[in-house]
């Protein structure tokens, strides 16, 4: 059975997030788009709580595109909170950074991302990758 999932955009560039939320619209996978532009505002999404108070706990986004470098709370830490607690521990997160540091790229790793992707600054390169990842953790990959 293939029915569309959702996922949650962590993104506080708006150039950034205009480019991936249309990219994951054209593919036909994806549901419901959530969008958080700061960490705080990423982990009261997935906790159901603050202004998401409203919100189904158990009903968690299929992937998470989380940037690294945030206001309030970085994607490290939004990472390492994820994994430390049993309702999104398993939550598919693929970190989406411009960094080309090795040591973002281990750290993220570390925290528990499922994988890290590099943005390009091509548009064209940029849209690519998006629609090749979203195919695989979204179709291809099996979740817990």
């Amino acid at each position: 059975m293939h029915y569309k999932k959702n996922v949650l955009v962590v993104e506080d560039n708006p150039d950034h997030l205009e480019f991936t939320t249309l990219t994951l619209r054209e593919s036909g996978l994806v549901g419901d788009i959530a969008v958080a532009t700061d960490g705080v505002q990423a982990l009261d999404y997935l906790f159901a709580q603050g202004a998401y108070t409203h919100r189904d706990v158990h009903d968690q986004p299929a992937l998470v595109l989380l940037d690294l470098k945030l206001p309030k709370l970085s994607g490290h830490e939004v990472l390492q909170r994820m994994r430390a607690d049993p309702r999104t521990d398993t939550i598919p997160v693929v970190v989406l950074s411009s960094s080309s540091e090795q040591e973002d790229i281990q750290a993220s790793y570390r925290c528990g991302a499922n994988s890290f992707v590099r943005k390009p600054v091509d548009f064209d390169r940029f849209t690519d990758q998006l629609a090749k990842l979203q195919v695989y953790w979204l179709s291809v990959n099996e979740a817990a």
